[in-house]
């Protein structure tokens, strides 16, 4: 059976799209799950891990004003990290994902668990969605990785990007 990474680079490949990520709670883990598969050099052009709020707003333009009122794991601030992906590295998708991994960090509005993610094609509107993952901090980012992969898979499958 193929893998996650394996189905996001064949559909990759097909559409003929090249994809970026912008990674916090993941810490790289959507990268490198990619870029472990043979001929990912095709279809992969670079990840960007901004794990701190500095990052986020020096490297991919997250607002600052959008950090300090909604945090950075939210809605808002994926779907920045996404657009400042795909900005800053042309690629066609971008994929961004933010979230909680615990055991610390979670509060009653945001518990630990609780992952934002956001998935942009070039030309495109961004696609934001959320989860709530249970388990420990390995368990969390793992399902989070997962997760982050079919999105990349089921943005490829729409096809080539509109020129």
């Amino acid at each position: 059976m193929s893998t996650l990474a394996e189905q996001a680079g064949r559909a990759l490949l097909a559409a003929r799209l090249r994809v970026s990520t912008a990674e916090s709670c993941t810490g790289g883990g959507v990268a490198s799950a990619l870029t472990d598969v043979p001929g990912s050099s095709n279809w992969f052009e670079r990840g960007y891990v901004t794990y701190s709020n500095e990052a986020k707003a020096q490297d991919l333009g997250v607002e600052r004003q959008v950090l300090a009122r909604q945090g950075a794991v939210s809605a808002a601030a994926v779907e920045q990290m996404a657009a400042g992906a795909l900005r800053a590295s042309g690629a066609d998708l971008a994929l961004a994902v933010s979230g909680v991994a615990g055991p610390d960090g979670g509060t009653r509005e945001k518990p630990v668990g609780l992952v934002y993610f956001a998935v942009l094609r070039r030309g495109g509107r961004a696609e934001v969605s959320q989860e709530q993952f249970s388990g420990d901090r390995a368990a969390v980012r793992a399902a989070a990785v997962d997760k982050a992969l079919q999105l990349i898979t089921a943005a490829a499958l729409a096809g080539p990007v509109a020129l």
